[in-house]
């Protein structure tokens, strides 16, 4: 068939069969038909069928036929191009659900620096008593909606609000100034809130150009403390929590950190809380939410009460005493 013979009044917009892409894919590959049909288990007849049938789709020749010989025209070469990655993704996504298929499994969105410096690091013990279920961990600061995805669990940070509605409030925080053990032994000294002003400050860099960070900010820590007019020897900014800590752990500055996210290190003494009687309570909060879809699940119901385990930990380790009101039971009693 000749180019030709194409005309655009005949062009179709209906999508076009798998098996189109799949018997196209197999010429291409061997640049001839009968080994294309046997990679196929069709008959050379079927293949040519398929790969006309894809040729008066799309409206134009996709390959040159010649005696001994078949060559992709531009438009075939760069439907290939196009074509097979995407089948390929198509097929890895298809043996992913086959071996998954029946396997037990629990999808987690949090955020990334929540995931790194607190999830993660626990996750060893739940696996470990945990051995036929799956964990995915979806770290995004998209706010994922239960309702409608394939996630079966959220933890978010948050105030108490309609965002937390029925959910199962993990701990609050409290802020915190730390540095690395080695940075105070600089020499410099720490002994009054005003003393910080001779370290370089690390925090959040849009801070002060959203509502909630604000509660996380020096400026905030400052004025707390009358000392509006501080300035230190210079600020150090950072886009998430935990590159804020992995600066403080290099020495590179003080952060008011999240104690939270910061107990473990505390305890195994890789950072120092400095000026331990000036915290700053913040009015955010941890939570667990429960997608309607997924509560009644075992695997669900297991993880859930291994994370309530978990934060009881951290309540215990920071000091915090939840609001009973609070707190909904994941079912519903």
């Amino acid at each position: 068939m000749t180019a030709a013979e194409y005309s655009p009044a005949v062009l179709r917009t209906r999508p076009v069969a798998t098996g189109h892409w799949r018997a196209f894919l197999a010429v291409a590959k061997h640049l001839n038909f009968r080994a294309a049909a046997d990679e196929l288990a069709l008959t050379q007849s079927a293949v040519s069928r398929q790969i006309q049938a894809l040729e008066e789709e799309v409206g134009v020749p996709l390959f040159l036929r010649h005696t001994r010989a078949v060559e992709l025209t531009s438009a075939g070469a760069q439907l290939h191009r196009a074509v097979g990655p995407a089948l390929e993704r198509m097929d890895a996504a298809v043996r992913l659900v086959r071996q998954t298929a029946g396997r037990r499994s629990v999808a987690i969105t949090t955020w990334a620096s929540f995931a790194s410096m607190w999830l993660i690091p626990r996750m060893e013990e739940f696996q470990r008593d945990n051995p036929g279920i799956d964990i995915r961990i979806d770290a995004s600061d998209v706010q994922v909606d239960l309702e409608t995805s394939d996630v079966d669990l959220a933890l978010r940070y948050a105030m108490p609000a309609g965002a937390t509605q029925g959910g199962i409030r993990l701990f609050g925080e409290q802020l915190a100034v730390v540095a690395s053990p080695w940075l105070l032994k600089s020499g410099k000294p720490l002994r009054t809130p005003a003393d910080v002003a001779q370290f370089t400050l690390i925090e959040a860099g849009d801070a002060h150009r959203t509502h909630y960070l604000e509660y996380l900010s020096w400026r905030r820590w400052f004025d707390t403390r009358d000392l509006t007019k501080l300035q230190p020897q210079r600020w150090l900014y950072f886009n998430y929590a935990h590159q804020i800590v992995q600066a403080a752990l290099a020495g590179q500055g003080l952060a008011l950190a999240r104690m939270p996210l910061i107990a473990d290190a505390l305890a195994a003494g890789d950072l120092v809380e400095v000026l331990p009687g000036h915290r700053i309570d913040s009015p955010l909060a941890y939570w667990l939410m429960v997608g309607p879809r997924s509560a009644q699940r075992p695997e669900i119901k297991a993880f859930c009460a291994w994370l309530q385990v978990q934060a009881e930990a951290t309540r215990q380790a920071i000091g915090d005493v939840p609001d009973p009101d609070l707190n909904d039971n994941l079912d519903g009693s």
